[in-house]
């Protein structure tokens, strides 16, 4: 029995058995690839670091829910224009049967969905939705947090100027095993100002108009 040279078969595979040389999309592969036959009526859009942190804008269908079929198309870079110049190469007809499409809080992204599918709905993704509100819900617990550390020292410094003992109540904060450096991190820095409620304006804005 005869082992078979991986490098070998790899480089015949694609000289030869993957029909790479006839491929039509062969001379713009590295800046944009399009599927039109893999469009759906749900589509996810988003974008995706490849290699060398090189940034990529990634169509694909739900349909194929992560099979064969699932890439609608690939673009390299995320700036709105260039990737719309892209997505409009596909048939008008195609792209106004797409009833939904998928995406995250990024304005460009937004733009994209718009300008290409104008009669999908937009839809963001859960992740970012239950990132945003986790940040907010983390800002508040900081500002209050902050504020306790006020009262005590409040309390600290009127005690020390009386020469009294300080009635403070014991503050305890239940931090899981596993976000201990985490939080360690958090509340060794102040909260962001109006952070709370730029996060809660953004999401208020994005639910008047987008679903979630």
């Amino acid at each position: 029995m005869y082992g078979v040279d991986g490098r070998k078969f790899q480089r015949q595979y694609k000289q030869s058995i993957s029909n790479f040389k006839n491929w039509k999309q062969k001379s713009h592969a590295e800046d944009w690839i399009l599927y039109p036959e893999n469009l759906s009526h749900q589509l996810s859009l988003d974008e995706v670091a490849l290699s060398d942190g090189e940034l990529y804008t990634v169509l694909t269908s739900k349909k194929a829910m992560g099979r064969k079929g699932s890439i609608v198309a690939i673009i390299k870079g995320t700036k709105s224009d260039t990737v719309i110049e892209y997505l409009l190469k596909i048939n008008k007809k195609l792209r106004l049967n797409v009833k939904g499409i998928t995406l995250d809080m990024v304005g460009s992204m937004k733009l994209i969905a718009k300008r290409c599918f104008p009669n999908a709905t937009q839809i963001i993704d859960r992740f970012h939705v239950q990132k945003l509100a986790i940040e907010a819900l983390q800002e508040l617990r900081i500002s209050h947090r902050w504020e306790a550390i006020e009262q005590e020292n409040n309390l600290l410094m009127e005690a020390k100027k009386k020469k009294t003992t300080p009635g403070l109540k014991l503050l305890k904060m239940v931090i899981p095993e596993s976000n201990f450096w985490q939080e360690a991190g958090i509340y060794s820095t102040k909260p962001e100002k109006n952070g709370l409620h730029r996060k809660i304006s953004e999401l208020k804005s994005y639910s008047r108009n987008i679903l979630i």
